[in-house]
């Protein structure tokens, strides 16, 4: 039996150091832990990208949860567009994992094989998002001014089974992406309750999806209590010292990390 003497003697200090560095980075930029933690598990320590995917999915719930609750007792919560993006990214999700499930019985090393390649594509994505997020926003901005309210809720939907697709196969993009294009769709709602809602979406979207590398056996215990040992100190204080941080010249060179990071993962 794996006994608690044997999980100090297996503990990767390192890990925790890698999760301070991340956890600072989020609380400097915002920028989802995904985006850096599951490339980091993968290029640098060697974790297979099955269970990097899954333990970062249930990291993200865990530190999540935590942002849920302050911005739901501060009203900045927005649970229709939660309920909407939900409506489709649960269901996109069990769809997800189900295939990579039939995928890694039937084909081997299929799963890992398409783990890493929409890794990689999903962090192209996100750094284009980071990048361009202006120019994205007004170019949105002027084709869908003068949408309905019933397309607004569909497009909605349809971003939770984008998010709910991409979120389950490579634990990236619901916080850049998403928040790009809820910008655009949602030009008249207080930024603070569009990340609210993005953040409060974000804990059944990780928790269902890390639920479900779980039982594909994609989780490694050890090893997310030793991300979370690091990362929890390290949101607490990138976020205190924020606003010391030059975040026009930060974001750039997460972004061009991320971008080169993912052209390396999709090659």
């Amino acid at each position: 039996m794996f006994s608690f003497a044997d999980a100090l003697h297996a503990f990767n200090p390192l890990y925790s150091v890698s999760g301070f560095f991340v956890g600072a980075l989020v609380g400097f930029t915002g920028v989802g832990g995904g985006s850096l933690m599951t490339p980091i598990l993968v290029l640098l320590f060697g974790v297979t990208p099955t269970t990097a995917v899954g333990t970062d999915l249930l990291y993200a719930a865990i530190t999540k949860t935590n942002g849920t609750l302050v911005h739901a007792l501060n009203g900045t919560v927005d649970w229709r567009i939660t309920r909407r993006l939900a409506c489709g990214s649960i269901p996109a999700t069990i769809i997800t994992l189900l295939t990579l499930g039939w995928l890694g019985h039937k084909a081997g090393h299929a799963a890992n094989g398409l783990i890493t390649s929409a890794l990689g594509f999903a962090l192209l994505l996100t750094a284009a998002a980071i990048l361009f997020r202006k120019w994205i926003l007004d170019y949105i901005a002027h084709h869908l001014d003068s949408l309905s309210e019933t397309r607004v809720c569909w497009l909605t939907i349809t971003l939770g089974v984008f998010l709910g697709v991409l979120v389950s196969i490579s634990s990236v993009g619901a916080g850049a992406l998403g928040m790009t294009i809820l910008l655009a769709l949602y030009p008249r709602t207080q930024t603070v309750r569009l990340v609210g809602s993005d953040i409060a979406h974000a804990v059944p979207l990780t928790f269902v999806a890390g639920f479900g590398h779980w039982l594909l056996g994609g989780v490694d215990w050890l090893l997310l209590f030793s991300l979370l040992v690091g990362s929890l100190p390290g949101i607490a204080i990138g976020s205190h010292l924020a606003a010391r941080v030059p975040d026009h010249f930060l974001r750039p060179v997460l972004a061009t990390m991320m971008a080169a990071v993912g052209v390396k993962l999709s090659i």
